[in-house]
C-alpha cells in the first residue's frame, strides 16, 4: 500500500511539492485517524446507550429532556 499524499504549497514562490509522508508524518496522521475513529465510537456507543436507556424507560428524547427541565 502507497503512503497518503501530501501537498505543500509555497505561497511566496508559488511553488508546489507533491511527496508521500515521511515516517514521522505517517505516525502522526495514523495517530490521528486511530483517535478520530475512538471518538467516533465512543459517539455511537452513547447514542445506542441513550438509546436503549429510553427505550428501557419507555420515554422519548422529548420526554426525557422535559424530565431533567431541558427546553
Amino acid at each position: 500500500m502507497s503512503r497518503p499524499v501530501i501537498t505543500i504549497h509555497n505561497a511566496v514562490t508559488d511553488e508546489i511539492e507533491t511527496r508521500e509522508m515521511n515516517n514521522t508524518e505517517l505516525a502522526a496522521y495514523e495517530a490521528e485517524v486511530a483517535n478520530a475513529t475512538a471518538e467516533i465510537q465512543a459517539q455511537v456507543k452513547a447514542a445506542a446507550d441513550k438509546a436503549a436507556l429510553l427505550a428501557k424507560l419507555g420515554i422519548t428524547a422529548d420526554e426525557a429532556r422535559l424530565l431533567l427541565g431541558g427546553n
